[in-house]
């Protein structure tokens, strides 16, 4: 079997579920969208549903890739939270049908499709609550990191919502000014 053949019909999967969502995406669908036959894609996927928990998971992970490695590329804590901020919202803006995938679509309606996408909301949180250098409880740093990831994706959802084009390094740099103001207050009266 071929990795690239693999990627395609992951490729395609992606906007046919992002744009109909789980229930109305069929396989024939993927398959006629790559000029294939159906069999060909369960070479590759027993089932619609290990499709769509594949690409959750391959999502969650190219976006918290994407996040981590960006914060890992400075020392310094404030341009750390700013390139993580800066990340996330560049691969928002690249990724939209990924975004969509992961946060908008019926992966809320399925308790394992919500599952998996907890999974990445709290990697994503064990991911960044060590570069959170505040002193607190590692159980306060954790529920910060949630925070962030939080605000990240509310913003993110109201700004694809608005259809607008969005500046990712402008936002990103807002919303670190933001997160670390309120970061860099713990502890002051």
């Amino acid at each position: 079997m071929s990795t690239d053949r693999r990627r395609q019909i992951l490729d395609v999967a992606l906007k046919a579920f992002s744009t109909a969502g789980y229930h109305a995406t069929s396989m024939n669908g993927i398959a006629d969208a790559l000029n294939i036959t159906k069999p060909v894609v369960y070479q590759y996927f027993d089932s619609k549903r290990a499709l769509y928990l594949e690409l959750l998971k391959d999502v969650g992970e190219d976006l918290l890739s994407s996040v981590t490695t960006s914060i890992s590329s400075s020392g310094e804590p404030r341009v750390q939270v700013e390139q993580g901020m800066i990340a996330y919202f560049t691969w928002v803006d690249k990724n939209r049908d990924a975004f969509a995938l992961l946060f908008e679509s019926s992966a809320r309606v399925d308790d394992e499709f919500e599952d998996i996408v907890s999974e990445f909301e709290e990697g994503a949180a064990r991911a960044i609550s060590p570069f959170i250098a505040v002193n607190v409880a590692q159980e306060d740093l954790y529920a910060f990191a949630i925070g962030i990831v939080g605000m990240a994706e509310a913003v993110s959802r109201q700004v694809i919502k608005s259809g607008k084009p969005f500046q990712p390094e402008s936002l990103g740099r807002s919303l670190a000014v933001m997160a670390w103001g309120g970061l860099r207050s713990i502890g002051q009266h």
